[in-house]
């Protein structure tokens, strides 16, 4: 069977990931909004060679009203999290968790964007038949460069709150409509806003048909050319209609990294509880 060195869609299957040569990672970024330890879910049970890596230690800068609850880490912290866990700069990551990639995808399109080889893995967890458990594996050290997050992929709060521009939620339709929950101050989402709920990408945990799932952008509006930004609660779950909207080949948009966790708490800016 033939193999190849990187995979170039954001997204890979189990056999696709199996032929994959060189150095490859397989990262697992299990994380749960209802405050579980992903480390302990990782620990109990977790995909063969897999390591763990902690969101809110390496993916993520420290929270704060002012920047949301998981605002992009600085270059160096990301590096650094990166080379302590053997990834380097030519490093293949392909990365999973346990709800359909949603979380997974923070992970890949962090890598993506500055250039590095990673892809989500398809079905996450459930695609292996035989599992471990136990702490996460060490690995050698690597050489990972520090590079600075690209301005042209991400937007920020004035950008995300014009009209003008078309703006995807990424959050279940009842946190775009107002429904309470115990992380954010205000309730809602940005006025002009389009609900495009990840996880409607998804059945189960594997992705739906690319045509299914292109439509469902297409209908708020994604065409290849429209400059589109995603935002979620605290900018995870919006990097995988990211991730999606590439796989489907509407191109390349833009992330709000402090989402909703950080529009919430500039009171000075109207919230919406309507389906735009």
């Amino acid at each position: 069977m033939a193999t190849y060195r990187t995979p170039s869609a954001p997204f890979i299957g189990r056999e696709e990931f199996l032929r994959i040569s060189g150095d490859v990672v397989l990262a697992d970024v299990r994380w749960y909004l209802d405050g579980r330890s992903g480390r302990d879910e990782y620990e109990s049970v977790h995909a063969p060679d897999a390591i763990y890596i902690e969101l809110e230690e390496w993916l993520a800068g420290p929270a704060s009203p002012a920047e949301g609850r998981h605002p992009l880490p600085t270059p160096e912290v990301f590096a650094e999290g990166m080379s302590a866990h053997g990834i380097g700069d030519d490093t293949v990551v392909i990365a999973y968790d346990d709800a359909g990639g949603v979380i997974a995808a923070r992970l890949v399109w962090m890598l993506r964007a500055t250039g590095h080889s990673a892809a989500v893995l398809d079905g996450g967890l459930s695609v292996f038949s035989e599992t471990e458990s136990g702490p996460s594996p060490e690995r050698h050290r690597a050489t990972f460069t520090p590079t600075p997050w690209p301005r042209e992929r991400l937007a920020t709060i004035d950008e995300a709150s014009d009209p003008s521009r078309l703006v995807i939620d990424a959050r279940n339709r009842d946190r775009y409509e107002g429904a309470p929950d115990q992380v954010d101050p205000r309730f809602g989402h940005i006025p002009g806003a389009k609900s495009v709920p990840c996880r409607e990408n998804i059945e189960g945990q594997n992705l739906r048909d690319s045509d299914v799932v292109r439509q469902i952008f297409e209908a708020s509006g994604v065409t290849p050319d429209t400059d589109v930004i995603s935002y979620c609660g605290s900018g995870v779950t919006a990097c995988h209609n990211l991730l999606t909207m590439e796989w489907v080949g509407l191109g390349t948009k833009r992330l709000f990294p402090g989402s909703w966790s950080q529009y919430a708490h500039d009171l000075n800016r109207p919230v919406a509880t309507q389906q735009e």
